[in-house]
């Protein structure tokens, strides 16, 4: 499966009026930018994240083909743990093709988000479903 992983702003800036249906974001320009379109060879999970201060960046909304689920509690993603070893996050939609690495990123993600935890568990299902049948 290939997933991907999307930056959408800043988080002090853009987190607070984050929902679902949100498809643009605030620069540190000040001006709208709309989010990249998912590269359509993502067939997986789609993680959007934010860069807090310090440049650490952390996970506010998953995505599959069935749910959108804005996140409560933002999540720091750390390299090679939740997106596998080699790849580097961009402006771009970033690919990752490591499902044991984002498998441990959603799990992470239900950890800290237990108010999520249905709709997140049936995305688990759902991604360990699809991992299982290739």
């Amino acid at each position: 499966m290939r997933h991907a992983l999307m930056y959408i702003g800043n988080f002090e800036k853009n987190f607070p009026n984050l929902t679902n249906a949100t498809t643009s974001f605030v620069g540190s320009d000040g001006a709208m930018h709309p989010y990249h379109p998912w590269p359509t060879s993502a067939n997986g999970l789609r993680i959007g994240y934010m860069e807090k201060a310090g440049k650490k960046f952390v996970a506010v909304r998953v995505a599959d083909d069935t749910s959108d689920v804005v996140l409560h509690n933002a999540l720091v993603m750390v390299p090679g743990e939740h997106f596998g070893f080699g790849t580097r996050l961009s402006s771009e939609p970033t690919l990752v093709e490591d499902n044991i690495a984002i498998l441990k990123l959603l799990e992470d993600i239900l950890k800290k988000n237990v108010d999520h935890s249905s709709e997140l568990l049936q995305i688990r299902t759902r991604f360990k479903e699809r991992a299982s049948s290739k």
